[in-house]
């Protein structure tokens, strides 16, 4: 009798690994032909705006905003793009334009925080955080970072080659076309199989309901981030699938009043910072970005923002006038 119950729970996990591979690559493939639909047409017309000059052009009213970020005033445009749509749209702007490792590196690590802002800053706003705040939150993060990195790193900031020496470097359309061709089927296969192996494991962990688990394991490290426990599967949901995809979830659960708005806005100043940590930096890794550099500072951030945000109200508390107690006149 044992051995027929052991065999029906092999059985029974075969079928949900069986399943788990299924959705897995439903998912994986489905978000691979979405991502081609940015990475495509957007990194189409920045090889012809980069290849036209037109972005040198316009350096004298990008260059203050860069300079502040230590970057080149061409690195604005997957900043832009970043902010406005997200990962994939900056990465297929990034890969067309002339930066550096290190460049890349500050401007992957701007759009890891603030990227499709509009998008996620509703999704804050109808979970528990204004969106102006998230929104303002994110890109203070973001520039703090990038300058953190940028003291360790020393990135060149002298930008890319003027436009004499780009049209010189790239006589022909046709030459130019060639090379983001095969640069976008290079990139395109790295991605492809990035979200695959990722998707599958993520569809694996949902199936047989491994992530309560690992909040528990992961107790200590949210104790670290300045996070409650309660707070546990919004927090894991957030940083695996982030504020978009989890945001479902989120704002469910923020329905459910369980949790208080300073809970609320602790868990949002975290995970505005530092959410989608398995796919987002993963997607910049085919570009020969460093791990430490993708993963590690946003974390590093995070802590920070909600150990500042609970000092904030340590001392807003604190130096809140108690009503004076006026005695009667005698």
């Amino acid at each position: 009798m044992p051995a027929v119950r052991s065999s029906d729970e092999m059985q029974n996990i075969q079928r949900t690994v069986k399943h788990s591979l299924k959705a897995g690559i439903k998912k994986g493939w489905s978000g691979f032909i979405w991502m081609l639909q940015i990475l495509v047409p957007i990194s189409f017309l920045t090889a012809l705006l980069e290849y036209s000059g037109w972005l040198y052009k316009i350096d004298f009213l990008l260059r203050p905003g860069m300079n502040l970020l230590d970057l080149p005033p061409v690195a604005a445009l997957p900043l832009i793009v970043g902010m406005l749509t997200g990962i994939y749209g900056c990465i297929a702007v990034m890969a067309m334009l002339p930066l550096t490792i290190v460049q890349m590196t500050l401007v992957a690590n701007f759009v890891l925080i603030s990227h499709n802002l509009i998008q996620e800053g509703v999704i804050q706003g109808k979970s528990g955080l204004n969106p102006v705040r998230a929104t303002l939150v994110r890109l203070t993060a973001s520039i703090v970072t990038v300058k953190a990195i940028s003291f360790f790193l020393k990135p060149d900031s002298a930008g890319p080659a003027p436009i004499g020496a780009s049209v010189a470097a790239h006589p022909q359309l046709l030459i130019i076309l060639k090379s983001w061709f095969v640069a976008m089927l290079h990139l395109s296969f790295k991605i492809f199989v990035i979200i695959m192996v990722l998707m599958i494991i993520l569809e694996t962990m949902k199936s047989f309901n491994l992530i309560p688990h690992i909040v528990k394991i992961l107790t200590p490290l949210l104790k670290t981030m300045g996070l409650d426990q309660k707070v546990g599967i919004l927090w894991m949901t957030a940083t695996v699938f982030g504020v978009a995809y989890g945001g479902a979830v989120i704002v469910e659960e923020a329905k459910e009043g369980n949790l208080t708005a300073r809970e609320l806005e602790r868990l949002h100043f975290s995970i505005g910072i530092n959410h989608s940590m398995v796919e987002d930096p993963a997607l910049f890794l085919p570009l020969g970005l460093s791990a430490f550099w993708l993963w590690v500072p946003r974390l590093i951030t995070a802590i920070i923002a909600v150990r500042l945000y609970d000092l904030y109200y340590k001392i807003k508390e604190m130096y809140k006038s108690p009503k004076s107690v006026v005695s009667p006149k005698k």
